[in-house]
């Protein structure tokens, strides 16, 4: 077989332990067959027995020495077989790992580019795979006071259409159960749905003071939506999108509503630097925008980061995806960044559909 397959050195290696084992073999039958011979030789010419014991002992430390050094020749290649096999899966640690970063390298790249693309789906379609997540999301959703399923619809298409950042949040959330939108199509504010709400940071309002709201214990998005169309649309979707946006959050991370996973200390840490760099920024007089003066006053941590992760899909709602984009970029660049890389990320990777 070696001479069949010349370049395969496992071959080889085989071979060579095949060939010392014989090696051994034949050592060990020669020394008995020369001992067998001596001891009949001496049966007619009698020796001292002081011979017999030198020659016994030469014979012994021969094949002792002979024993060590193919021991030793068996133990090298038995070390050099188990390094190959230990080097075969290294490499294939190696190129699983690989394949795994790979793999995140291009949801990155996918979540970095403008346009469908990015907006991956399993299905060949685009726009079918589109479909389905709104579909989903209508039937998750509840009008309890007016009509307007139409408008509805047109909120969470337009979530998908506007960006890759509202977009990643529908594709998450339309496919996890635990989600309820409940809505008040006669009303631009909560009041009648749900009287008062505790914001994160333990502080109380009632709730005809807010067009939306995350209720993380039930894990419910209320929406006043009253009159969603034309101007007034962009306005409910850009609410809506800061809501939803705080919901997955909330689900994805199981962290309260960080953007972070429980026992993440560099990313925890590269939220809170944002936090300080903005609060610095804030004393010095600086104006900043009002989602993220209203982030920034939270009080406490979590209510920061929270709000403070939340604006982004809020503002790119707010101004559209390039003016939006471009907002973020030139004003919060560590902002945009981490959203983009830590969250986004997250919410594809996670995706149901």
């Amino acid at each position: 077989m070696v001479r069949q397959f010349p370049d395969d050195v496992e071959r080889s290696k085989v071979l060579n332990l095949v060939t010392l084992v014989h090696r051994r073999d034949q050592v060990i039958f020669r020394r008995l067959a020369a001992s067998s011979s001596n001891s009949t030789d001496h049966v007619t010419p009698v020796a001292s027995p002081e011979c017999d014991i030198a020659s016994l002992k030469s014979s012994v430390d021969s094949l002792r020495r002979e024993m060590k050094y193919l021991v030793r020749q068996l133990s090298s290649s038995l070390e050099e077989l188990k390094a190959q096999v230990c080097g075969r899966d290294a490499l294939l640690r190696c190129l699983e790992e690989s394949v795994t970063s790979t793999a995140e390298d291009v949801t990155c790249i996918k979540c970095g580019l403008h346009g469908e693309a990015s907006f991956s789906q399993p299905t060949s379609d685009p726009a079918r795979a589109r479909q389905e997540c709104v579909d989903a999301m209508m039937r998750k959703t509840r009008i309890v006071y007016g009509s307007g399923v139409d408008g509805m619809r047109r909120l969470y298409e337009r979530l998908c259409d506007e960006d890759e950042f509202t977009a990643c949040i529908i594709k998450y959330l339309c496919g996890d159960d635990r989600v309820k939108v409940i809505v008040d199509m006669e009303s631009d504010d909560i009041g009648r749905m749900k009287e008062e709400v505790v914001h994160l940071d333990g502080t109380q309002w009632n709730g005809s003071d807010w067009y939306s709201f995350c209720d993380f214990e039930s894990e419910t998005v209320y929406l006043g939506a009253e009159d969603c169309s034309g101007d007034r649309e962009e306005f409910v979707c850009s609410i809506l999108a800061l809501a939803l946006s705080q919901l997955s959050l909330k689900l994805v991370f199981d962290n309260e509503g960080r953007p972070y996973s429980k026992g993440d200390v560099e990313r925890e840490h590269e939220w809170m630097r944002a936090i300080e760099e903005l609060e610095e920024r804030r004393k010095r007089g600086e104006s900043l925008h009002q989602w993220i003066n209203r982030a920034l006053f939270g009080k406490t941590p979590k209510a920061k980061v929270c709000w403070l992760a939340a604006a982004v899909p809020r503002i790119i709602a707010d101004y559209g995806s390039t003016e939006g984009r471009a907002f973020l970029q030139r004003n919060f660049p560590l902002l945009f960044s981490l959203y983009s890389k830590n969250v986004m990320g997250t919410l594809l990777a996670s995706a149901k559909r």
